[in-house]
C-alpha cells in the first residue's frame, strides 16, 4: 500500500476541513431558523388578508410564486437561447461572442442593489410603470439572465460531440439536432440553473424594495405594488414590531425553497431516465 506524501495529508486534512465547516454553517443556520420560527408559527400568519395584527404571510407567497413564474418567463427563454448561439451557432473567432461573453461575467458581479437602482430609474420611472410586480419581475429577470446563460452554455458544452455527429450523419439538420438530441441531453444542467436562478429571486430584497415595492397586499393586475416573502421578512424585522413572526417567515421561505429544489431535482431524474 503507497504512503500518503505529507503535503497529500495536508490537503486531505484542508479539504475535509472546509467541507465540515461549510456542512456546520449550514446546520446552524437552517437550526437557527427552524428553533426560532417552529414555536412562532400561528394560524393567523396564514390569514387571506394581511393586516397589522396577523401579519399574514400569504400575500407574500402568493407574490412569491407570481414574481417567479414572470422573472422566469423572461428570463429562461433570452438565456437559453442565447447560450444555443453562442455554442451551436456562433463561430469561437466571433468577436459578438467574446462581447457577450465579458458583457455576462460583468453583470454576474453587479451588486443587487445597483439593479434596483436601475429598475427604480428605468422600469418605474422613464417608461412610468411605478412600483409594480411587472417591474420588478423585468428587474430580476435581467439579474438572473447571467446565472442561466452560463448554466446553460456549460451544459451544452458537456454533451459530446458524437451526440452531434451522429444526428448529422441520419440526415438531421442543426436545428432539429439541438432540439432532438443537444438540449434533452443538456436539461439536468439547464434545470441546474433555473433553480440557482429560483434561488436568487426567492431571496431578493434590495432590488424588489426599488421595483415592486412593499405593499403587503395579494396583486390583482401586473401594474399592483406587492412585496415577496424576502420583502415580507425584511419589513417585519426592520419594524421590530413583529420580529417572531419574521422568524416564522424565515421558516416558511426555508421550506419554500428546499420544496422548489427538491421537486426540480426529482424532475430532473424522472426526465433523465425517460431520455
Amino acid at each position: 500500500m503507497r504512503h500518503k506524501k505529507p503535503f497529500d495529508i495536508f490537503l486531505s486534512i484542508v479539504t475535509y476541513g472546509a467541507a465540515a465547516i461549510a456542512v456546520s454553517v449550514l446546520a446552524f443556520l437552517v437550526g437557527y431558523v427552524v428553533i426560532n420560527g417552529v414555536p412562532n408559527l400561528r394560524l393567523s400568519l396564514f390569514s387571506l388578508e394581511y393586516t397589522s395584527e396577523n401579519v399574514s404571510v400569504i400575500p407574500a407567497l402568493i407574490t412569491t410564486l407570481q414574481m417567479t413564474v414572470l422573472s422566469l418567463l423572461i428570463a429562461v427563454p433570452l438565456g437559453v437561447f442565447t447560450a444555443i448561439y453562442l455554442v451551436e451557432y456562433a463561430s469561437r473567432k466571433n468577436k459578438l461572442v467574446g462581447i457577450i461573453r465579458i458583457t455576462t461575467e460583468t453583470l454576474s458581479g453587479i451588486p443587487s442593489i445597483v439593479y434596483g437602482l436601475f429598475g427604480m430609474l428605468f422600469f418605474v420611472t422613464a417608461l412610468g410603470w411605478g412600483f409594480s410586480l411587472i417591474a420588478g419581475a423585468f428587474t430580476l429577470s435581467i439579474m438572473i439572465l447571467p446565472l442561466i446563460m452560463r448554466t446553460t452554455e456549460e451544459a451544452l458544452k458537456s454533451v459530446p460531440d458524437s451526440f452531434r455527429e451522429g444526428s448529422f450523419g441520419l440526415g438531421a439538420g442543426r436545428l432539429r439536432t439541438v432540439f432532438k438530441i443537444v438540449l434533452p441531453s443538456a436539461f439536468p444542467g439547464i434545470l441546474s440553473g433555473v433553480i440557482l436562478g429560483i434561488g436568487r429571486i426567492v431571496g431578493e430584497t434590495a432590488a424588489l424594495i426599488y421595483t415592486a415595492g412593499t405593499v403587503a397586499q395579494t396583486p390583482s393586475a401586473l401594474t399592483d405594488s406587492a412585496r415577496t416573502l424576502a420583502v415580507h421578512m425584511y419589513a417585519l424585522s426592520s419594524e421590530g414590531l413583529h420580529t417572531d413572526a419574521a422568524f416564522a417567515t424565515a421558516l416558511i421561505l426555508l421550506a419554500m425553497v428546499v420544496g422548489i429544489n427538491a421537486m426540480a431535482s426529482y424532475t430532473a431524474k424522472r426526465l433523465a431516465k425517460g431520455a
